[in-house]
């Protein structure tokens, strides 16, 4: 699993914070069907539980899923726009190449 952690000035919990709430974004591979799921949360082994237990309506069709990659950062939107920017690539080079780290 890769972790990359942005910046200060785009929202990392580096530059001398600390006991800071962390949002993660996340990869999820569902190996059974070959498919790749992109989410941000504060908590990511709750929120597998709930992928893999059926609970989110666009995952529930492929489960068993597991993290394949994540990123760490302070705020919530700095996460949802981190979001939509790997959405926006989910199939293409910078794609494989962001699972490659």
């Amino acid at each position: 699993m890769g972790e990359w952690l942005p910046s200060p000035r785009r929202g990392s919990a580096e530059g001398g914070k600390t006991n800071v709430l962390m949002f993660i974004v996340y990869i999820l591979y569902s190996d059974n069907f070959n498919r790749f799921y992109v989410g941000h949360t504060k908590n990511i082994a709750q929120r597998l539980k709930d992928h893999n237990r059926g609970n989110v309506r666009s995952t529930k069709a492929y489960v068993p899923w597991r993290v394949v990659y994540t990123e760490k950062y302070v705020t919530k939107s700095d996460a949802f726009c981190r979001e939509m920017e790997i959405k926006s690539y989910k199939s293409g080079e910078a794609f494989r190449k962001l699972l490659q780290k």
